[in-house]
């Protein structure tokens, strides 16, 4: 089944982490101030999503990933792979105390895999 957004194994052990901590939590890609290779992960419900974002999946045991609409339209033709690296990120992701951020690795989706998407 071709995805949009996956996880490395360093990532979904930190995500389990944090919802063993914080309950289910979301994923969200933004396009404004913070657009880029930084995720946010907010407590489930925090942060809104509205009708200018895309859910481009699930990662992990279902959490949901979204990403602003004009991000999306930037990215579309990529593969995201959620990774974690050492290093503070954002104050506002619950991964900030860890020490770690998650961070964003991309490659192009292949024509096949397209085709597979937009049916």
């Amino acid at each position: 089944m071709v995805q949009r957004v996956s996880m490395t194994g360093a990532a979904a052990a930190l995500l389990r982490r944090l919802v063993e901590r914080h309950g289910p939590v979301m994923f969200h890609q933004s396009g404004g101030c913070c657009d880029g290779s930084a995720p946010m992960c907010y407590p489930d419900g925090e942060f809104r999503v509205g009708d200018s974002d895309v859910l481009l999946g699930h990662v992990g045991d279902g959490t949901p990933f979204w990403m602003s609409a004009d991000q999306y339209e930037y990215w579309r033709h990529t593969h995201l792979t959620v990774d974690v690296v050492e290093g503070r990120g954002s104050g506002f992701s619950l991964e900030a105390p860890e020490g770690v951020r998650f961070l964003i690795r991309s490659r192009l989706l292949t024509d096949e895999e397209l085709a597979l998407l937009d049916k």
